[in-house]
């Protein structure tokens, strides 16, 4: 059994595999502060109060952009787990050649995201996440990574709004009954809603434009149902992408 797990500014996902099959999945939030033993507790009785066997895995794989919970996470694995983890970062195969000015430089999470994509539909595409920011990836046809944008994301935004406008409350992001809002809440939520749906689909079609040969979009993260509710572009959703990427990559590193 394989523990993967994909650690975000805000949220963490873990997911347990069988083989191919996805067990099971859960969200925690993302705290620097947790130590080792806070962590293997917790992540043992999410598997337990799933019912899973967590003495069966056997290979832990993390993909992580918040680097001081690096060591904590190791030694959680190796006391909890009984195995070293595998850090998605250099010296670790994805099988996508990395065309950026310094591939170094790209996070493991946005390279995660384009492998699951590219290995699912094989094809030209720009991957959506709606996380702590918004990330664009294009990948070519070849499946090389291609680069992409790095915009602020959703919770961000509105947290901005709330903490720095004093009259403006802290809203929902929820679909509003009209664009034209009537009250403040609506207006907030339109302008949250529609503005990053105006953004990913301005974003997306000058990227098809430049990139010069079809590109299928995928959106991935957990606002991105909402989102792609209303885009006239985004093509599909998965919001487990990360997670599937993970089981690739540790496939292509560790095949049995």
């Amino acid at each position: 059994m394989l523990l993967a797990i994909d650690v975000g500014n805000t949220n963490t996902v873990l997911g347990a595999f069988e083989g191919r099959k996805l067990l099971a999945h859960w969200y925690l939030e993302t705290s620097a502060r947790r130590t080792p033993d806070e962590l293997g507790i917790l992540v043992r009785q999410l598997f337990a109060w799933s019912g899973i066997d967590a003495t069966q895995v056997t290979a832990v794989i993390v993909s992580s952009v918040v680097p001081p919970l690096q060591s904590n996470l190791r030694r959680m694995s190796e006391t909890y787990f009984k195995t070293l983890p595998v850090f998605v970062g250099p010296g670790v195969k994805t099988g996508m050649p990395i065309l950026y000015d310094n591939p170094r430089e790209v996070g493991a999470d946005r390279i995660v995201n384009a492998v699951a994509a590219f290995e699912k539909h094989h094809t030209g595409l720009i991957v959506v996440d709606f996380g702590t920011a918004t990330t664009f990836d294009a990948v070519s046809p070849k499946g090389e990574y291609l680069g992409g944008a790095i915009c602020p994301g959703i919770t961000i935004s509105m947290e901005a709004l709330f903490q720095n406008a004093s009259k403006l409350p802290r809203v929902e992001f929820s679909r509003p009954p009209h664009v034209v809002g009537r009250n403040t809440v609506h207006s907030m939520q339109s302008g949250l809603v529609y503005g990053f749906v105006g953004m990913a689909d301005g974003l997306c079609e000058r990227m098809k434009t430049e990139l010069g040969f079809p590109a299928k979009i995928i959106a991935t993260g957990e606002m991105a149902a909402l989102v792609a509710g209303e885009s006239k572009v985004i093509q599909e959703v998965d919001e487990l992408l990360m997670l599937e990427g993970l089981r690739i990559i540790y496939g292509r590193n560790y095949a049995t």
